[in-house]
């Protein structure tokens, strides 16, 4: 099974970088700030939190080899794009996404919680 590296989840986040500031700069240039909140998301869970992540799993090998890890890993890449876009489509008035969208939010949480008992399990000093 594939081990999250600190490396594969650095790419990621800068990848949710990339796109976090393409969405900043597409609603600078259309003046539609109604997905801001997608924005964030993008950069708050997508960048800062995986590129966090990252570095507490280089600092700490035992956290990036647990099971907890790659749980945090594939949980994130996969919710994360799922809860962008379903964000996006409710914000534009398609409220029957609501129910992919509560799923996608409850898988960060798991995700969250994954790096969460992962920290308090792994990480020692």
């Amino acid at each position: 099974m594939f081990t999250p590296t600190p490396s594969a989840l650095l790419r990621w986040a800068v990848l949710y970088f990339t796109v976090g500031v393409a969405l900043g700069i597409y609603m600078s240039i259309t003046h539609d700030f109604a997905i801001m909140p997608v924005h964030a998301h993008v950069n708050l869970i997508g960048w800062v939190s995986l590129a966090l992540a990252a570095l507490i799993y280089k600092v700490y090998p035992a956290a990036a080899a647990s099971k907890l890890a790659t749980a945090h890993f594939w949980l994130s890449i996969v919710a994360l794009p799922i809860l962008s876009a379903m964000l996006y489509a409710f914000l534009r008035g398609a409220t029957a996404v609501e129910p992919v969208l509560g799923v996608a939010s409850i898988s960060i949480l798991v995700a969250v919680l994954a790096l969460l008992v992962n920290v308090f399990k792994n990480v020692r000093d």
